[in-house]
């Protein structure tokens, strides 16, 4: 490589700084840690955000709201048209849409599946879920099929 080219790789890595090698380097005796205070000993850090003993910005302000989002019943979504899939006159629950890769099974248990009504279905399909829209639940019926819900463990 020539002295004139510069690459993307020049000047990518940069050297360890060795401190406490002697007063001509600028770094020697306190190797840049000031005189005697727990900040020259070792182990010393700065709590993040302390502000030198100023009310912390979090602290100055004001809290505001709450959110229930933590306990929000989430469904995951499966559409009328995605069940055209399955076989007719099959039987299908919470196994089959997730053998279909349709859902996400968690190990807790506590994936919830609700069918709503986008597309169009030709089957007769026995389907389980948590929860139906109003669309969903007619065209599955339309078709002969029936619309069940998951029974709750007691």
């Amino acid at each position: 490589m020539l002295d004139y080219e510069i690459t993307s790789v020049a000047g990518k890595h940069t050297r360890r700084r060795r401190v406490g090698r002697g007063s001509g380097t600028g770094r020697g005796k306190t190797c840049g840690r000031g005189h005697k205070g727990s900040g020259s000993r070792a182990g010393a850090s700065s709590r993040s955000l302390y502000e030198g003993g100023q009310m912390p910005l979090f602290r100055r302000l004001p809290k505001r709201g709450f959110s229930n989002k933590r306990y929000a019943t989430r469904y995951e979504i499966v559409n009328v048209s995605q069940l055209e899939r399955f076989g007719d006159g099959s039987a299908v629950g919470m196994e089959q849409l997730f053998d279909a890769g349709l859902i996400d099974a968690d190990k807790s248990g506590k994936t919830k599946v609700k069918v709503l009504g986008n597309g169009e279905l030709t089957k007769k399909l026995e389907v389980t879920a948590h929860k139906f829209s109003k669309t969903a639940e007619q065209k599955i019926i339309g078709c002969g099929g029936t619309a069940n819900l998951v029974k709750r463990r007691a």
